[in-house]
């Protein structure tokens, strides 16, 4: 099997619990320490089997990490794990799971190779919420539900809303509906790609 590691949380003795995203499901497993083990981290890609136990929990085991030409980057590798984390928050509930999200990030990780990370994981999160049904192109205020016609504001999950309507960082209206038409990021200054990094560490 491969997957993508999103969560990790430490037990006992050093020992961890693993949620993989895999093609289909999101895998929980049980790895045990040990000084033979190759290393593991939130972001690695890797190939792996599973051994039932008693529990109810398989184990993890024979992991072989499947690298990425740009790992060593810590700029890249650092937003990459931070993306990461919050797909386990917004999949963990689901028992099954669309090849959708494992292909989102196949995509993703051969994007960041050539482009600048934070412009190719917005691109990448605006296909995630149209998937999801969740990209308002209607640009309707949230709070007072009137069209916005000029600025506006943009909330977790990019949600618009009137700059009069709610304290939440600014964009332009025209440069918004470009990004959530064509998906590309190219006539948004770094400014607004900050910004745009910061509303999705507020979650998916």
């Amino acid at each position: 099997m491969q997957g993508y590691i999103i969560d990790i949380k430490p037990v006992k003795d050093d020992d961890l619990i693993v949620t993989i995203l895999c093609e289909n499901e999101l895998v929980t497993s049980y790895r045990f320490y040990g000084a033979r083990h190759s290393n593991i981290n939130i972001g690695y890609k890797i190939d792996f089997e599973l051994e039932k136990t008693k529990s109810n929990i398989s184990r993890l085991k024979d992991v072989m990490q499947l690298g990425f030409p740009w790992i060593l980057n810590i700029q890249k590798m650092y937003c990459w794990q931070r993306y990461l984390k919050l797909f386990y928050a917004h999949l963990k509930d689901l028992e099954e799971l669309d090849g959708f999200y494992f292909y989102v990030l196949e995509n993703l990780v051969k994007k960041i190779e050539k482009q600048n990370v934070l412009r190719a994981i917005i691109e990448s999160y605006i296909y995630i919420l149209e998937y999801e049904g969740r990209l308002h192109f209607d640009f309707e205020c949230l709070i007072c539900e009137v069209a916005i016609e000029n600025e506006l504001c943009l909330i977790r999950g990019f949600i618009p809303a009137h700059i009069s309507c709610i304290k939440a960082k600014s964009f332009n209206l025209e440069k918004i509906k470009e990004l959530f038409s064509t998906k590309s990021s190219i006539n948004l200054s770094d400014e607004d790609i900050e910004k745009l990094w910061d509303i999705i560490l507020l979650g998916l």
